[in-house]
Parts: C-alpha cells; sequence; structure tokens
C-alpha cells in the first residue's frame, strides 16, 4: 500500500490515536478514490480476524467514522462490543460508543449499505458513496442530512503492544547495508578451493515459496524484479523434478560461490510429496539432475543417471526447510514427523542447516508495511520460535524473509534479509568443511626487505 495515500490529515490522525486507551497503528487497506466505490472490494479487505477502522470524508463537514473489532465480511449483524462511531472537528474529537451492543452493525449487500446502528450509514448508489448520520451532543439532538463522500477508506487497527520497543536483533537498515551484502556475496570465495561452489537445498512443504526464493535473490542481484518460468503454482508443488540454480553476481556477469537445488515439496506423508528416502538420495549426492519424481517410485541405483559415487561437488553442502510463517503453527503432525526426522538425520550425516521463515508480511501489518520491522513484531517472533522448536533448531538458525511476489520494484529492506540468507549459507557451509577437511592456513611470503627486517637485532 505505499503507493496509496489517506485522505487523513495528520492533525486529524492525532485526534483519531486519542479515541483509543492504547497505542495503536493504522493500515490503509481499502480507498474508494483508487479501488472504486464497490462494495465487494470493500469486504474483501476484511479478513476473518483483525480490528478495523472505516472512514467517510464527505464532499462537506468533518471527516466521520466508525470502529470495529469483528471483520464485516460474513454475516448481516454484528454484537461488537468495542464498536464506537466518531467525528472529528477542527479543534476537537467526538467518540460515541452508545451502539447498542447485540445489533451494533448491520451489513446489507443487497442494497449495498453499512449501517452502525442509528449513528452512521453508508450507501453505495450508482458508483457513489453516500453518507447519513445523526449525532448526539448532551441533550441536543443535531441531525446531519444525506452527503456524497469524496473518500472512503478502510484502515485495519494493530495494537502497538505487539510492537516491541525495541527489536531483538539488530540490523542497519540502510541502502550501504544492502550494496555492503550485495559485494560480500559477490566476491565471496570458499576456503575449500576443491569446492567453488556451495550446493544448498532447499526442502518444504508446498507453497512455501522455495522456488520465489530463487526468483527473488536473482531480482536483488539483478536490481529489478525478474520474472522466471519456474516459478508457479500447483496443489501439488510446482516443482517436480530436480533442478539445480546458479545465482549470477549481477545481470549476465560471473556466477556466484552460491546455487541451489530446488526439489518437489514435502507433503504430509510419503505418499503425497517427496518422501524421506528420495531427500536423503539428493542431499547424498546419487540424483541426477533433471530427475522426475514419480509418484510411488523411490530412487535407487536403477533410475537412469544414478550416481553411484558421488562427489563432493555433487553433494548437497548447506540443507535450508523453508516454512510459511503464516502455517507453521497449523502444520500436520505427519508433516512434522517428517521434518524431524529429516533435520535428525541431516544432523548425523554432518551437514549444516537452516530454516528459511517465508510470507513474514502475512504476519503482522506492521511487517506488511515495511520489513524493517520483522524484529520487533512480538507476533513474528513467537512464529519464529515455533519454526526453531518445529525442527528443534536454535533460534539463531531461523532467518525470515520477505520474497517479491506482487512488487515490481526491489526494496532495500527486503534485500537485506534475502542477503543476510546468502550470507548465513555460505558460512555455514565453510564452517563446517573446515572441521571436516584439512584446509591449510595462508602463509603469506616475505617479501625480501620484510626479511631484512626480520633480521635487525640478530646480530646486536
Amino acid at each position: 500500500m505505499a503507493s496509496i495515500v489517506s485522505s487523513l490529515s495528520a492533525e486529524n490522525e492525532l485526534k483519531l490515536h486519542g479515541l483509543f486507551s492504547s497505542r495503536v497503528c493504522f493500515h490503509l487497506v481499502y480507498k474508494s478514490s483508487h479501488h472504486g466505490a464497490d462494495i465487494g472490494q470493500l469486504l474483501d479487505r476484511f479478513d476473518k480476524h483483525g480490528k478495523y477502522l472505516l472512514m467517510v470524508f464527505p464532499s462537506t463537514g468533518f471527516v466521520r467514522g466508525a470502529f470495529m473489532s469483528k471483520s464485516l465480511k460474513y454475516e448481516k449483524e454484528y454484537s461488537d462490543e468495542e464498536a464506537f462511531v466518531f467525528q472529528l472537528r477542527d479543534t476537537y474529537s467526538d467518540r460515541f460508543p452508545e451502539l447498542n451492543c447485540t445489533r451494533a452493525i448491520t451489513v446489507s449487500v443487497g442494497s449495498f449499505s453499512i449501517s452502525f446502528e442509528k449513528h452512521l450509514s453508508l450507501t453505495l448508489d450508482q458508483d457513489y458513496w453516500y453518507c447519513s448520520e445523526v449525532f448526539f451532543r448532551g441533550i441536543c439532538q443535531q441531525k446531519v442530512d444525506v452527503q456524497l463522500c469524496k473518500d472512503v477508506e478502510l484502515h485495519r487497527v494493530q495494537d502497538l503492544g505487539d510492537i516491541l520497543p525495541n527489536p531483538w536483533r539488530e540490523v542497519v537498515w540502510h541502502d550501504t547495508t544492502r550494496e555492503n551484502l550485495r559485494e560480500d556475496f559477490a566476491s565471496y570465495k570458499m576456503l575449500l578451493e576443491s569446492l567453488p561452489r556451495v550446493k544448498a537445498l532447499f526442502l518444504g512443504p508446498v507453497g512455501s515459496g522455495k522456488s520465489s526464493f530463487i526468483n527473488s535473490l536473482r531480482s536483488t542481484m539483478y536490481k529489478r524484479i525478474v520474472h522466471l518460468p519456474h516459478i508457479g503454482t500447483s496443489v501439488e508443488g510446482f516443482t517436480q523434478k530436480v533442478t539445480t540454480y546458479g545465482i549470477r553476481t549481477k545481470l549476465r556477469g560471473p556466477q556466484s560461490a552460491l546455487s541451489f537445488c530446488d526439489v518437489k515439496a514435502i507433503g504430509d506423508d510419503d505418499s503425497t510429496g517427496l518422501s524421506y528416502t528420495d531427500a536423503l538420495a539428493v542431499i547424498k549426492g546419487h540424483v541426477p539432475e533433471g530427475y522426475k519424481f514419480q509418484r510411488g517410485v523411490r530412487v535407487s541405483d536403477a533410475v537412469s543417471g544414478y550416481i553411484e559415487n558421488p562427489t563432493l561437488n555433487e553433494q548437497i553442502h548447506c540443507v535450508l526447510f523453508v516454512l510459511d510463517a503464516s502455517r507453521v503453527t497449523t502444520y500436520p503432525s505427519s508433516l512434522q514427523s517428517t521434518l524431524k526426522k529429516l533435520h535428525s538425520t541431516i544432523s548425523d550425516m554432518g551437514i549444516p542447516q537452516l530454516i528459511l521463515l517465508t510470507h513474514v508480511d502475512q504476519v503482522c501489518p506492521v511487517v506488511e508495511d515495511d520489513v524493517k520491522y520483522v524484529y520487533s513484531s512480538r507476533a513474528l517472533q513467537d512464529k519464529m520460535k515455533k519454526a526453531a522448536e518445529l525442527l528443534g533448531l536454535s533460534l539463531s538458525y531461523v532467518l525470515p524473509v520477505r520474497n517479491y511476489v506482487s512488487q515490481l520494484t526491489v526494496d532495500c529492506n527486503a534485500d537485506i534479509l534475502l542477503l543476510n540468507v546468502v550470507m548465513s549459507i555460505l558460512q555455514a557451509a565453510d564452517d563446517t568443511l573446515e572441521d571436516k577437511h584439512s584446509i591449510p592456513v595462508p602463509v603469506t611470503p616475505l617479501t625480501p626487505k620484510k626479511r631484512c627486517d626480520n633480521l635487525d637485532g640478530l646480530f646486536d
């Protein structure tokens, strides 16, 4: 919603904040002058949960509106003890909580109207919104005629009690940070010279964002949104075969030290997705590039192109468990068991593992507006802890990201999260390989002058 600006002035927004007993923030989700005067468009902006603020801007008069703590999407009449109607004047604001709590709000889609008892009514007529209201002040009744609305807005209301006063992870959200990370990634050289490129494997359920991450990272490096044909959606997952993707340091530039292996999504059980044994075969390097997984057929040495004795370059050097932040607490127990079993076996194999937590913008509206608040959201922190517990890893192994799905331009803060992931992969692989292989410590040869300098004082 960054391109849509509310008609609410800063002064009126301050008055509006004063109507709430706790600290809140507002997120614009519908604006009639942008989305059109359509009750379907308006109702579609509600979800099953959440609190909302409906505001009308009459052609004459003051800003008026209503707060509701329930969605208006699925019912026609609502009881809402928290609902209130308000108006914002030049010098003060009024709040009218005298709603009949058993029938505070009525939605009539047939006649295209939303009513807040006797206080405020919003009606759609021939592509225009009209509002009418009766406000009471003291013992005097003040009646306002029906007015044409210049604009109608719907805002999601978030309690800032969900936002931590200080982030629990420190990140410098600046373009310089992004450029430094890009340069570090582009120039990264593996400590083990016989392994020029790390091969990281994505493992995750359908819709977790495995393929989208590759698209997003390429967008980050190319500094523009990249549209590649391997991204898509399907009930059983879009990716059905083993595909390795290299990441270039820039458009038409050299390959980086990192490549990604994408495979079929993990299902609720072995019959509906990538099986446990097939996942291990990929990790060990036995499965050839381009192999298409088939339901009920396990990878074996009978497979065409089966790699009997894979080299280090053909094996997987880091495993990324890709989990959806908006669904991580609702994954079925069968999927959770598969993930834990894989984690345990991969740990025994001595392969580093990380958790890539996607769709973080769907968990918290503040993060949806700007991902720099990713480490300030209590809700998202809870999701990250749940992801860590699900795999049996510590919280430091959980890396949140927002993939580029609907954006048309890259974003600095989203890029920083994406680049933090790839640097973590490379460093984790290097740390593990250093323990497994004898990596010689580089010795800088002394120049003749330095050799003479080192002899000074020996013959004094």
